[in-house]
């Protein structure tokens, strides 16, 4: 894959966390183009543990919306994926690897 390609699909796996599939993008982008460059790998591996991260948050927030605290952590969720998604997308495209915080390790 050149490294237009590895920039292009790197920033749609990226702008697909916070626009609909949320961690599914990570995934399939994960599991399709792993294997196609170091530079795409990384930024899919790196987009799924975000994700996947948030998905988690997202449970603990529908949980505790029952007490009602939960809704401010669903909106702070929604805001971080936006936000970290969009500052991720634009460093890939750039051809800059990105480390999102607030992320736990679950792929490499």
């Amino acid at each position: 894959m050149s490294p237009t390609d590895e920039k292009l699909w790197a920033t749609l796996i990226h702008i697909g966390g916070f626009v609909a599939l949320g961690f599914l993008s990570g995934l399939i982008g994960y599991l399709v183009l792993k294997d196609r460059g170091p530079f795409v790998h990384q930024h899919s591996a790196t987009a799924l543990n975000f994700q996947l991260t948030m998905l988690i948050a997202t449970v603990v927030g529908v949980i505790l919306s029952f007490v009602g605290v939960g809704v401010l952590l669903l909106l702070a969720v929604y805001a971080l994926q936006i936000i970290f998604g969009i500052i991720a997308a634009v460093a890939a495209n750039r051809g800059q690897y990105y480390v999102y915080p607030l992320s736990i390790v679950f792929v490499r």
